[in-house]
């Protein structure tokens, strides 16, 4: 009787842990857009460097006939 009873106090509780919670549900979210942002404290650079190639054109293009 004895072997019986322990026998299925086993089967029980083996039987609980395998069903035990449910099935874990993974859901991804979209990732999400990254924006850089522009510093604003760079943009004379460009203008500059244009500014020094055309006055170097200017000093290099310097034809006296006089």
């Amino acid at each position: 009787m004895k072997k019986i009873t322990a026998l299925t106090a086993v089967l029980a509780l083996s039987a609980t842990t395998a069903f035990a919670g449910s099935p874990e549900v993974v859901v991804s979210e979209p990732m999400p857009d990254v924006f850089i942002a522009e510093e604003e404290g760079n943009n004379w650079l460009p203008l500059a460097l244009l500014g020094l190639v055309a006055v170097a054109a200017v000093v290099a293009s310097n034809n006296d006939d006089t």
